[in-house]
């Protein structure tokens, strides 16, 4: 089952990384920024939407991520408000999501180990490091000799 994420992309940068459950707008709708290093800017967010196969940018939904985003953290635009926004580009992502949450294990197929890993829904970028790490312990784990008994 896709998550349909919306996101803008601005220039301003906000020099902190912030993120708060729920919003006013609804149980769909996040907010979020991630600054990106050397000077890329910063991600503001977003939407969680289960079972929402749309791709095309929702301009409503942007001026409400805009909104929440510079009400968290006003120093984004220097207390101007949103039209003070350097918008990059604004995009739509079609996230998996797993019912049961992410699956990281081994399993033999045909013979050969796998190693699973997916099932992020819309927290990929957050749980990189995590996930990448589980998953390299458990290549190792297929890999060891006690792992063909």
């Amino acid at each position: 089952m896709p998550i349909r994420g919306q996101t803008v992309l601005v220039r301003n940068e906000a020099n902190v990384m912030c993120a708060s459950s729920g919003t006013d707008d609804g149980e769909e709708e996040t907010c979020y920024l991630m600054q990106r290093a050397a000077g890329g800017g910063t991600l503001l967010g977003g939407s969680y939407q289960r079972g929402n196969w749309d791709s095309q940018l929702d301009p409503n939904l942007a001026v409400r991520i805009m909104k929440r985003a510079v009400e968290l953290c006003p120093a984004l635009t220097g207390g101007k408000g949103i039209e003070h926004l350097d918008i990059v580009r604004q995009g739509v992502g079609l996230r998996p999501h797993r019912h049961g949450g992410t699956r990281i294990e081994k399993e033999r197929v045909d013979g050969v180990w796998t190693v699973h890993n997916y099932g992020h829904g819309g927290f990929g970028y957050q749980s990189s490091y995590g996930c990448a790490r589980k998953a390299a312990e458990t290549v190792g784990e297929a890999l060891s000799p006690r792992a063909s008994l």
